[in-house]
């Protein structure tokens, strides 16, 4: 039976099933296929009036200009700089909540904290910055304490560039950190509870059972993130950065997502802009693929 043979009879034998996943089908046939036709403009000098297709094609200028530009190592070292610090402090924050919430015993107060710290996940990025910089300007909540605690001068807290990652950080934990445990408490929830029960016998402590029963427990879901959020690395938040930042923070704030907003959108630089997201698409693809093979050879564990 040939491929088309018995490609049609699984379609017959399953349609409604084919049916329902066809919504997603079309999203990303038309919202990620359809668009990468458009990707050929980073080798192009592209002009709106030309269209994509007949544009002058300028090979790897538009490539050689990213990578001699002053601003290429900037930008790649704070895209860095701020993945690897949210993989550092931010994506363990999650698995620590969920090991404190775990050792809860008395119900509503852990009903209490895990509504406190997801409410944070479901405001805007918009009134999060806003808040920051009503909290953090110099006649705000956070000088006003510094100032009559610690009798400090006041600080321009999102007009310092040495703050900026502190900042961007810092408000990403609190903001998802009760949202990001909730996959670490299902996972947990997975574990067999006799092995709990032979860990007691065995005389492990409360310290102990953590360490040997519930981390192991949630080690391949801890890979599987961990995996997924190298992929990533390069694509940090654009939106809360270009909520954030401003010229003067440049310096830590400016990063791949922003410097391809600023030459794509606002200076219509569209064949670089889509250089430079080319090489940051590329880069991250490849990331994920060593993480994979790294975690594929160290553990059970991986994507594919």
């Amino acid at each position: 039976m040939s491929f088309g043979q018995r490609a049609k009879k699984d379609f017959a034998k399953n349609k409604l099933i084919y049916l329902m996943l066809s919504p997603a089908i079309i999203y990303f046939i038309v919202f990620h296929y359809g668009p990468m036709y458009g990707m050929q403009i980073a080798f192009k000098d592209f002009a709106i009036n030309l269209g994509i297709g007949g544009s002058p094609w300028t090979g790897f200028d538009n490539f050689t200009e990213f990578f001699s530009s002053f601003y290429f190592g900037r930008i790649l070292v704070n895209t860095l700089l701020l993945s690897l610090y949210s993989l550092i402090f931010a994506f363990p924050a999650g698995i620590v909540l969920a090991l404190l919430l775990n050792e809860v015993r008395k119900s509503w107060f852990k009903r209490s904290v895990q509504t406190i710290t997801y409410m944070p996940h479901f405001v805007s990025l918009v009134v999060v910055v806003g808040i920051m910089f009503d909290f953090l300007a110099r006649d705000g909540l956070v000088n006003n304490l510094l100032t009559s605690v610690f009798g400090t001068e006041p600080i321009a807290f999102m007009r310092e560039a040495d703050w900026f990652r502190t900042l961007y950080i810092s408000s990403g934990i609190w903001q998802n950190i009760g949202w990001s445990s909730i996959i670490f408490l299902a996972a947990i929830s997975t574990i067999d509870p006799s092995i709990y029960e032979a860990a007691k016998i065995d005389g492990a402590s409360r310290w102990k059972q953590t360490l040997n029963v519930t981390i192991p427990g949630i080690a391949p879901t801890i890979i599987i993130l961990l995996i997924l959020n190298i992929g990533h690395m390069l694509s940090v938040g654009n939106e809360k950065i270009l909520l954030m930042y401003n010229p003067i923070t440049y310096s830590t704030a400016d990063v791949i997502g922003t410097y391809t907003y600023r030459k794509g959108i606002l200076e219509t630089n569209y064949s670089y802009a889509a250089a430079v997201g080319m090489f940051n698409a590329i880069i991250s693809f490849t990331l994920l693929i060593v993480a994979n093979a790294i975690s594929r050879k160290t553990s059970e564990t991986k994507l594919w």
